[in-house]
């Protein structure tokens, strides 16, 4: 896509004329408010881009955008935005979709389009239940957490997102909060120029059924300490004071503070989120808190080829060098024998 008229769009070009009917406080809202932002930032006509979503809460989203949209089926928000994406790779393609969308019976879509790398944006809205239909446990849920489906608490272990898709052969992976507007904005906006998958997920709040689920690490008296922000090519510092950082122990990611036992700045992880081998960033998608704080920001971002661009090269090269040309080519073409 390279027509761009930056300066005569603004996020109310991207805003339907329908009421948007989530629940007060929810998450979703700050949600949508930074993706219209972005895509204004991004200077691209509102016809260039095409919405898909499943089934869930999150999947309204398509409804509450003025651009091209599909409400889909559960799980098929994959399959459907690889298939709007090759049969139109001008459009900037974003698939909208939750944890039990995309990780329950949407994952065998979800892993291969990852896979693939096919240039769509995938924003998966993680609240850690099954909103939608009233308060069951997802693929996220946290071992032991009580819910409809699980009164004793579950025993199941929980999906990491970000281990998942870089697993997958993933080449974007990032992370950010509901609530952190202008670090979503700037994330969606990397997310659309990265050629290939692109996948955020994002930590959002379900005020009915799951309320607070990331407080811990989200709330506004403890994030600075509970998370850190990543920054390509700056160092791994955090903390209210920025007097906490990252070390690699070995084969760990180590918590050390500032100033204790002669550690500066030096010695502090600069971060690489365009280094081809996965080893530090899949440690940083895997962190948890209390031993580690919760990474945010762009934690992957590694060129590849894209599935429909491959897919475009192949079929030139077959038209240029194939013998069969019409139907006729193809009927007489291999083993063929005439009926008298």
């Amino acid at each position: 896509m390279t027509e761009t008229v930056s300066n005569q769009i603004s996020p109310k070009d991207f805003k339907s004329d329908q009421e948007v009917r989530w629940c007060p406080g929810c998450g979703d809202h700050a949600v949508l408010s930074a993706v219209q932002k972005a895509l204004a930032e991004l200077g691209i006509p509102r016809e260039k881009f095409a919405f898909i979503s499943g089934i869930g809460c999150s999947s309204r989203f398509p409804y509450y955008m003025n651009n091209y949209g599909f409400h889909g089926i559960h799980g098929r928000a994959s399959a459907i935005a690889s298939g709007v994406k090759i049969a139109n790779p001008e459009l900037s393609v974003w698939q909208i979709t939750g944890d039990g969308d995309a990780l329950a019976i949407g994952g065998n879509h979800f892993i291969h389009v990852v896979r693939r790398n096919i240039d769509i944006n995938i924003l998966l809205f993680n609240n850690e239940i099954y909103g939608l239909t009233k308060g069951q446990y997802s693929p996220t849920s946290e071992k032991g957490l009580v819910t409809k489906t699980s009164p004793f608490g579950t025993v199941e272990e929980p999906f990491s997102v970000g281990e998942l898709v870089i697993g997958a052969k993933g080449k974007f992976f990032a992370r950010t909060l509901d609530t952190n507007v202008s670090l979503s904005t700037l994330i969606y906006i990397e997310a659309a120029r990265h050629k290939g998958t692109s996948v955020v997920e994002v930590l959002q709040n379900c005020v009915i059924f799951n309320d607070g689920i990331h407080d811990k690490v989200a709330g506004k008296e403890v994030r600075d300490d509970r998370t850190i922000i990543l920054k390509d090519g700056e160092p791994m510092i955090f903390g209210k004071g920025n007097d906490k950082g990252l070390i690699l122990d070995g084969l760990k990611l180590r918590v050390v503070k500032l100033g204790d036992n002669g550690i500066t700045e030096k010695n502090i992880l600069v971060h690489d989120a365009t280094e081809p081998n996965p080893g530090i960033q899949y440690m940083l998608a895997n962190m948890r808190y209390p031993e580690y704080p919760v990474a945010l920001g762009v934690i992957r971002s590694v060129p590849g080829q894209t599935y429909e661009r491959d897919l475009e090269q192949q079929i030139t090269e077959v038209r240029n060098t194939s013998r069969i040309k019409n139907m006729d080519d193809l009927l007489n073409s291999g083993s063929v024998w005439k009926v008298d």
